[in-house]
């Protein structure tokens, strides 16, 4: 097995410094090399003195060894998000450190950071696989450093304009819907607990084969979220006022001309998430959800 491990993050304050210094001692420990996201570790260069000449350095996912033990993701979900684009399909475990607010993927506590790779090298965890979505045509939209892939959803909203717009969607070639709303949430298991819930779609247990389609502000009192197989291929068309509409693969937002086709499917593979004792799902929806919080209880 690798001795290697990578380490990300986006912003750097007190607790990120010291979940820093926590997982290098332990590594050197336990004879771990490592590496940093280069603009991370540049940020930690400048307000922690760190030298990070002294370790290898990635800026993209081709410069990611798939030989790699382990990824670390220091933050809150976001940075989870953005970090699940290094890795794509390359099959290296990601585990998120939580140093951000409510962590339903990165659920490993920054006050045991110094004994997280002590537990890792033991086999203390489970191997949780997540299902992630694609824009599967436009796939030069977002860029050439970034995959059209989601972990969490891809997303369609109206842009420049107060009116809503019209999406028409079919399932498999066959017709669904036109939904008149500010948009349309497509979303994994994984990102049942964000954005579609918040617009009244339902938990999905991350493991379910299934995806959601939840519409933002349908001005169609009937339209509801519908869980669909995961296996289904997405089409949509916008339409409305304006020229063009919104589209965002979980963190990365872009725009596109209405009446252009949209395709989403599921990806051909699965990232590996690590889960250790007191992380499971259920856990996290009773803390983090406050599930049967009740004084009667």
């Amino acid at each position: 097995m690798s001795k290697e491990i990578a380490i990300f993050g986006i912003h750097i304050d007190k607790d990120e410094e010291k979940v820093v210094e926590e997982l290098l001692q332990s590594a050197d420990e336990l004879d771990y090399q490592v590496c940093f996201e280069f603009k991370f570790a540049q940020k930690l260069q400048e307000q922690t003195g760190l030298e990070i000449s002294a370790f290898k350095t990635f800026k993209s996912y081709k410069e990611i060894d798939k030989d790699l033990a382990l990824f670390i993701s220091i933050g809150g979900d976001g940075t989870m998000l953005r970090a699940s684009n290094y890795i794509r399909d390359k099959g290296i475990p990601l585990v998120g450190i939580n140093t951000g607010r409510l962590g339903f993927l990165s659920t490993y506590k920054k006050e045991h950071a110094a004994s997280l790779l002590n537990e890792f090298s033991q086999g203390n965890y489970e191997l949780d696989f997540r299902q992630l979505i694609r824009l599967e045509n436009h796939t030069e939209l977002l860029g050439p450093n970034w995959e059209n892939d989601a972990l969490n959803e891809i997303t369609v909203s109206r842009k420049d304009t107060a009116s809503m717009i019209t999406i028409e969607v079919w399932l498999n070639d066959h017709f669904l819907t036109s939904y008149w709303a500010d948009g349309l949430i497509m979303a994994t298991p994984t990102g049942s607990t964000g954005y579609s819930l918040s617009c009244g779609g339902p938990v999905i247990s991350p493991g379910a084969k299934s995806f959601v389609l939840t519409p933002i502000a349908p001005h169609n009192l009937n339209a509801r979220p519908l869980v669909i197989e995961d296996d289904t291929v997405i089409k949509l068309k916008v339409s409305g006022r304006e020229s063009q509409h919104l589209i965002t693969v979980d963190s990365k937002i872009t725009t596109m001309a209405n009446e252009e086709e949209i395709v989403v499917k599921k990806t051909p593979y699965k990232l590996k998430m690590l889960n250790f004792k007191g992380e499971h799902f259920l856990h996290s929806l009773r803390q983090k959800m406050l599930w049967g919080e009740d004084k009667r209880n």
